[in-house]
């Protein structure tokens, strides 16, 4: 069975319970990451999960709470590898090839200087050989891939598929994912205002984890146009048909017994299938 595990389920302001977004997809033998919020690649070892054992990243879209902790993932993997990894694909809305090209590019990337270092000197080199790896220290192959709404990406036993939804246009383009496998599906909301498009992505999954930032009389004008608050991600929930939805992104605000239950009161008004409140380092089967 498909599982997943929550490594950020926050907003751009950390509290102690919960920063960023990132959030862990095991299939298989395998493991994709959906966003690379703060601190993920150290959750990830909380988690038990090292960063060479994941091969495909995902990016709903960029805003910093979902991508500030790339660099260090993209370094800490190369550091760790031992030449007989798989290369590292990563995909997202634009500018997913540019960012990543700007971090590691070969002489341009604002971070070549530690491949350079890492791939010569007989300190770096000596770690790499301790640690297992055989032969010339490669640069990291990374493959970077801007998505479109309606793209598909096939991986052994499991598709996923990218929908547009609305959050950040027109300064950021935004993606949900709906993610099939013969385990389960999952849908990811990303960020965005309920919208047809993410209704239509998560039509009947098992599992969609859905944005819950506030309840919605506590939503500013300009949230309202572009994130989900309690009563939109239940309606969401039943009108995709979704099985069991787990509550993510939620603010500070809502973080506390009184505001949750007031929150998942709202959500169950709503919609009658199960509900989990998202929590940093949850497991949930899929």
């Amino acid at each position: 069975m498909a599982r997943l595990i929550i490594l950020g389920c926050g907003t751009p302001a950390p509290s102690l319970t919960r920063w960023g977004t990132a959030f862990l997809l095991g299939i298989g033998d395998e493991w994709l990451l959906f966003d690379c919020g703060p601190a993920t690649t150290y959750k990830m070892f909380r988690a038990g999960v090292r960063v060479t054992e994941v091969d495909h990243l995902f990016f709903t879209h960029h805003h910093s709470d979902h991508d500030s902790d790339y660099p260090c993932f993209l370094l800490t993997r190369f550091d760790l590898h031992t030449g007989k990894e798989n290369p590292l694909n990563v995909y997202g809305p634009p500018p997913t090839e540019r960012l990543t090209d700007q971090l590691m590019g070969e002489g341009r990337g604002a971070f070549w200087h530690d491949v350079v270092a890492r791939t010569n000197h007989p300190m770096s080199l000596g770690a790499y050989r301790g640690r297992g790896g055989v032969g010339e220290r490669k640069p990291p192959v990374i493959h970077a891939r801007d998505l479109a709404s309606g793209d598909v990406v096939n991986g052994n036993g499991w598709q996923v598929r990218a929908a547009e939804v609305a959050h950040a246009q027109p300064y950021l383009d935004s993606l949900g994912y709906r993610v099939d496998t013969e385990e389960g599906s999952v849908a990811f909301s990303g960020d965005t205002r309920p919208c047809k498009a993410m209704t239509e992505l998560a039509r009947g999954v098992d599992l969609l984890v859905m944005e819950c930032i506030l309840r919605e009389p506590d939503m500013s004008e300009g949230s309202l146009i572009a994130e989900t608050g309690s009563r939109g991600a239940a309606q969401t929930a039943v009108d995709s048909g979704a099985k069991k939805m787990v509550l993510v992104h939620q603010n500070e605000m809502i973080d506390e017994p009184v505001a949750r239950s007031e929150v998942i009161a709202d959500v169950k008004g709503i919609y009658d299938g199960p509900v989990i409140w998202g929590e940093e380092m949850l497991e949930i089967e899929v």
